[in-house]
């Protein structure tokens, strides 16, 4: 018995050491500045570097250093990443991952490229993107387009293990970027317009084997909610919280798909990450609130329980997508400072909540055009609180099926898409890449056959009524739910931003500049045209003693999906083809990273 417990005992504590070395391996890598090793640059997604060589005095001096072409002419989103003298570049499919070595040129040190069924393409909704890598362990991870999670050796290339994530057949895809937390990959899945029951999954980093998967919507054992401690807004989500909200059986097809970013906060051991949009995108099939889509959710990583969940868009009517980022910040508000989570969703809503308790602090327009929604109801105790109060002239459901609604503010593709913000701590603003366009939307009834598109809804894009940008790249204040200054740009802003010590924030355009502006101001300080419109996000580092800016450019995603995949009809990529009809006069295809430096 005695030799029983200390095994017990040791395999106990070998456990919680590789759960520890793990993590700590991150959080420290993490901190390094030269480095960068998550693919949101840090846990708390703020996508801020604390380099400064390159700053708003001399950012206008900016040159090409080097550039790499990855070989696909489809949509670059994500970054690449830095670890040690290593770059780690990725693509969309067939999603090719080079490792490139920093001290010699950028030298090819292995390459690899996975063999994949190119009939998963058509079930991938919006372009062939991937957004990007993670490293732990010794181990490059990569989520293919056939939902594989696959570990690389970071040395050799070579495949340590690879699990199946989904099923390409019933509409599943792996487009986001994994994410590493303590002996753990956390990865979610695509398919929201095919009719998905979607979920997040984590896998064991050293076998791959799968711990636990959470779906969005469900019974209370698949979705991993406790019904007396999981809370929304401080109440208990009681018994059978999420499929008392759909009709029948409805939640087996009813999306909530996870292809977002995640941030994970390690003194409160929660991650956050949000949930899509339901199934179908016709709202008059689905009666209910459809819990828990377009969802906020807090999880512990060690077994998948969620402490709380707040859904943004009930009963979604618009496709806005709850997927964007959760940036962790401590900000000062009524006096005491906060652990919040700032998230800018597609519904054009700004949200400010206490990451701990889930309790609701902000909730405010970012866009001013936004008008589906009058403002979210921000009193306690009413039996509407947290709701969003929805102006019926642009409710979907209310117009009814086979109906146009007409100037519906934002489009689909929402106020911002997974395109994330970043946060300066210098400044206390965050930056946000926005779209600035309206649709019309016609919803009619459709069938669900699995591995076939399951919308229902006809779409048009363009900008307001009166204007023509499609896009403003702003800063905004988390704690006082307004913009601070908005810089105008002609198509919608698709690229992550970055900001650093440097007083600089960094983010690229449609067309395909770069651009650097001044992180107090909004003032342009530098601009540079790479050859393809980017989509990607700008990422910073240092090697040699000299700081590099670097970015994906590759024309793509949802906006640039006309350009990307060849398609002329106006209504075809659920309306953005006619929407950013224009774009191709200033752009095409390409596949590139292009790196800066200060001469």
């Amino acid at each position: 018995m005695r030799q029983i417990f200390v095994t017990t005992c040791l395999g106990v504590a070998a456990m919680f050491a590789v759960n520890a070395q793990a993590n700590d391996e991150l959080i420290k890598l993490s901190g390094d500045a030269k480095q960068w090793v998550l693919p949101t640059g840090d846990y708390a997604n703020t996508r801020y570097s604390k380099l400064d060589k390159i700053n708003a005095g001399n950012v206008s001096k900016l040159q090409v250093a080097w550039t790499f072409s990855t070989g696909v002419l489809r949509g670059h989103e994500g970054a690449p990443l830095v670890v040690g003298d290593v770059m780690y570049v990725h693509g969309p499919f067939p999603n090719p991952v080079f490792a490139l070595d920093l001290a010699h040129d950028g030298k090819i040190l292995w390459k690899y490229e996975p063999k994949q069924d190119p009939d998963v393409i058509p079930v991938m909704c919006c372009d062939t993107v991937n957004r990007g890598l993670a490293y732990a362990d010794g181990k490059i991870f990569l989520h293919q387009a056939d939902t594989t999670l696959v570990a690389l050796d970071a040395k050799t290339g070579q495949v340590v293990w690879q699990k199946k994530n989904g099923d390409p057949k019933k509409g599943e895809t792996g487009t986001s970027a994994p994410m590493v937390i303590k002996d753990k990959v956390l990865v979610g899945i695509s398919g929201g317009e095919f009719g998905v029951q979607c979920h997040v999954t984590a896998y064991d980093l050293k076998s791959g084997n799968q711990v636990w998967r959470a779906y969005s919507e469900g019974p209370d054992n698949q979705i991993l909610v406790d019904p007396q401690k999981t809370t929304s807004l401080g109440q208990p989500v009681g018994a059978d919280s999420s499929i008392k909200t759909w009709q029948g059986d409805q939640w087996k097809i009813g999306g909530g798909c996870t292809w977002g970013w995640i941030s994970y906060d390690p003194a409160l051991n929660l991650f956050y990450y949000g949930s899509g949009n339901p199934s179908t995108w016709n709202p008059k099939q689905r009666p209910g609130d459809n819990k828990w889509s377009m969802t906020i959710w807090a999880r512990n990583p060690d077994n998948g329980m969620a402490k709380w969940v707040y859904q943004m868009t009930p009963h979604d009517e618009w496709d806005y997508d709850g997927v964007n980022e959760m940036i962790l910040a401590d900000q000062q508000i009524g006096g005491a400072t906060r652990k919040t989570l700032v998230h800018f969703d597609r519904n054009g809503l700004a949200y400010t909540m206490d990451r701990d308790n889930g309790e609701l602090l902000v909730a405010a327009k970012y866009d001013p055009k936004v008008n589906w929604t009058s403002g979210v109801d921000m009193t306690k105790g009413s039996p509407t609180y947290g709701r969003p109060k929805v102006i019926p002239e642009y409710s979907t459901e209310h117009n009814g099926e086979d109906k146009n609604s007409k100037n519906i503010c934002p489009a689909a593709l929402g106020s911002k898409d997974e395109q994330p913000a970043a946060f300066s701590p210098q400044t206390g603003l965050f930056y946000v890449p926005t779209n600035h366009v309206c649709m019309d939307y016609e919803p009619f009834r459709v069938s669900y056959t699995a591995g076939q598109p399951y919308v229902g809804a006809t779409l048009a894009m363009y900008p307001p009524q009166g204007e023509t940008n499609m896009g403003n790249f702003i800063a905004w204040d988390a704690k006082a739910g307004k913009i601070v200054w908005s810089n105008k740009e002609q198509f919608s802003v698709w690229s992550g931003a970055l900001a650093t010590a440097g007083g600089v924030v960094f983010y690229g355009t449609l067309e395909g500049y770069l651009k650097a502006v001044d992180a107090k101001t909004g003032k342009e300080l530098y601009k540079f045209k790479t050859p393809s419109g980017i989509i990607g996000n700008v990422m910073t580092y240092e090697h040699g003693g000299k700081q590099y800016v670097a970015v994906l450019s590759g024309v793509g995603g949802w906006a640039g999906i006309g350009l990307a995949a060849g398609l002329t009809d106006p209504k075809a990529g659920l309306g953005a083809v006619g929407g950013y009809a224009g774009l191709k006069q200033y752009t095409s295809l390409g596949g590139q990273l292009t790196v800066f430096t200060l001469p």
